[in-house]
């Protein structure tokens, strides 16, 4: 199972890009590709509510998964963000899908999840070529919430060999917003500089978007924890979350980079989406230039 952070490599990661990037021109990352299998084809997404959200926060983010595989969007685009992916190794694109939608708006597992129910939730639904996306709302506590804001692994489907995977993202609007909705909210540590505007008018959500992105990234270049990684498998630096805190040129620690902003409302951004949404999106990497690629 991989967690958005690990805090000790990514303290590490920052200190370093911090005190060098100034002085030299930054390395190239060197990721590596274990020969495992990567998500490709059509992956069906499927969505399980846990707590209550509202129609327009459910609509937030069913328009950005939606968004991912679409072609109506103008650039700069969730859809060109994702088409990053189709550059690691595999047969052809990753297309998401939107399938199947639980609510469990009554807390069956309490307002206070361990990390084992996180799979147990997951196996609600089964398939090959899937993607179980467990969403908590703010009410509801994960183990370990502040440290990974997020998390992604895989479930074994039955008794054989064939494996599903999950992700797990949580509304941090009042639980760590400095760490997991950042930089709509001021960071927890580090320089204090005043939060972005959030393009869908939602911190909690706006950055779910965020940790959601991250995630579906890292799951499809890296579903088993054999595809592409950096580091030790138990805690990797993967497609997106080796790029944490870049979200446009010019960013460094503390610094986002350069953003779009919309006129009317004053909000950052630096990709559109289906249905008029705009969202924030983090860096890739992109392994033809083995760097960090930002939309804008």
């Amino acid at each position: 199972m991989a967690s958005i952070y690990h805090i000790a490599t990514l303290l590490l990661f920052c200190l370093i890009h911090f005190s060098f990037s100034e002085l030299v021109q930054e390395q190239p990352l060197a990721f590596r590709y274990h020969n495992g299998p990567l998500l490709k084809g059509k992956i069906t997404v499927n969505l399980i509510w846990y707590g209550k959200f509202t129609p327009i926060q459910r609509s937030i983010i069913v328009d950005f998964i939606s968004s991912l595989s679409s072609d109506k969007s103008t650039l700069p685009s969730t859809s060109s963000w994702w088409k990053i992916t189709e550059k690691y190794k595999g047969e052809g694109p990753s297309t998401l899908a939107v399938g199947k939608q639980i609510l469990l708006e009554n807390y069956p597992l309490g307002k206070i999840l361990k990390n084992p129910h996180l799979p147990a939730l997951a196996s609600r639904f089964n398939g090959v070529n899937t993607i179980n996306i467990i969403l908590t709302a703010k009410d509801v506590a994960v183990e370990g919430f502040c440290m990974r804001c997020g998390t992604h692994g895989s479930t074994r489907l039955g008794r054989g060999p064939i494996r599903g995977t999950y992700i797990w993202v949580g509304n941090s609007e009042t639980q760590c917003p400095g760490q997991c909705a950042w930089p709509f909210h001021q960071p927890i540590y580090g320089p204090q500089t005043p939060p972005l505007v959030a393009p869908n008018g939602d911190v909690g959500v706006d950055g779910m978007i965020i940790n959601l992105a991250t995630l579906l990234g890292n799951t499809v270049t890296n579903p088993f924890n054999n595809g592409y990684f950096q580091g030790p498998a138990n805690a990797p630096l993967e497609a997106v979350s080796a790029c944490t805190g870049i979200f446009g040129s010019g960013s460094y620690p503390g610094y986002p980079g350069k953003l779009l902003v919309e006129k009317s409302t004053e909000a950052s951004y630096n990709a559109n989406g289906i249905n008029g949404r705009k969202y924030l999106l983090p860096a890739m990497w992109d392994p033809q230039t083995s760097a960090c690629k930002t939309l804008v």
